[in-house]
């Protein structure tokens, strides 16, 4: 790929993508740009983010949108989640875009969605 420094070839990124759905398409440029720097992604969408439909945009057009950068389904189920650890399916854990409520679930340890 000409002009691609390859800075993150091969590193595996999970995306972890929640429900502030204002701002999500402030994300989608950063995933792309993380993909075209060599970064293998896999994203992760929150239950809130996977099935609510908003004034931003709808499930399906954001489902396409992201299925489009990451050659990995969609992870959206906590059974989906579950083989990341074991398996060591990822280097690294990106959470944007990060709601309150899903730092205050990481910051207490709450684990009852598919994003934590």
């Amino acid at each position: 790929m000409e002009g691609c420094t390859v800075l993150l070839g091969g590193v595996s990124v999970g995306v972890v993508m929640t429900g502030s759905h204002c701002t999500i398409e402030a994300v989608i440029p950063e995933i792309k740009a993380m993909k075209n720097e060599g970064a293998i992604i896999r994203i992760v969408f929150s239950y809130a983010l996977n099935y609510t439909d908003n004034r931003f945009n709808t499930v399906e057009e954001l489902r396409r949108e992201t299925t489009g950068i990451s050659e990995w389904p969609i992870i959206d189920s906590i059974v989906g989640a579950e083989p990341i650890g074991p398996h060591k399916l990822l280097d690294i854990i990106i959470v944007a875009p990060c709601t309150g409520n899903t730092l205050a679930k990481l910051a207490n340890g709450i684990t009852d969605t598919p994003a934590l």
